[in-house]
C-alpha cells in the first residue's frame, strides 16, 4: 500500500493562472512554504523558503481563480505528482507538483492590500435577559 498525501501552508508566489485542458479548467499557482534552519555562522534561526507548483482541476479551480491573488496565505492539501518531459533542445526535465484536493484561505477577504491584518469585528452577542438569569439550571 502507498500513501501520497501532502499538506502545506504558505503564501502564493504569483497570481494564479486559469487555463483549459480540453474542456476542463485547470488552475496553476505557486506557493512558498518556509522551513526554519539554524545559521551555523550566526547561530540565529532563519526562514528558508521552499517553492512548489500547485494544480487545481475542474470547477474548484475555476471558482478559486476569482478569489486568489499573489500573497494570499493558503493551506493546500492534496497529493504529489511527478512528471517529466523533453525540451526542444533535447534536455530532459522533471518536476514534482501538488495536485490540490482542497485549498483553504488563511488570509481574510477584508485584509488590507498592503498585507496587513484584517479587521474583523465579530457580531455582538445579545445580553441575556433578566428572566433567563433568574431561572434555575435544570440539572
Amino acid at each position: 500500500m502507498s500513501i501520497n498525501k501532502v499538506v502545506v501552508s504558505g503564501n502564493l508566489t504569483r497570481d494564479p493562472e486559469l487555463r483549459m485542458a480540453g474542456t476542463t479548467p485547470v488552475l496553476q499557482m505557486g506557493i512558498a512554504v518556509n522551513d526554519r534552519k539554524k545559521n551555523n555562522e550566526t547561530g540565529a534561526w532563519e526562514d528558508v523558503p521552499n517553492f512548489f507548483d500547485v494544480v487545481v482541476w475542474g470547477a474548484r479551480g475555476e471558482s478559486l481563480s476569482r478569489f486568489l491573488t499573489k500573497g494570499t496565505k493558503v493551506v493546500v492539501s492534496g497529493r504529489l505528482r511527478w512528471s517529466s518531459w523533453q525540451t526542444q533542445e533535447g534536455d530532459k526535465r522533471s518536476k514534482v507538483e501538488i495536485v490540490a484536493d482542497d485549498v483553504e484561505f488563511m488570509t481574510p477577504r477584508n485584509a488590507d492590500s498592503a498585507g496587513g491584518s484584517a479587521h474583523y469585528n465579530a457580531p455582538a452577542s445579545p445580553a441575556p435577559s433578566a428572566e433567563v438569569l433568574s431561572q434555575d439550571i435544570p440539572f
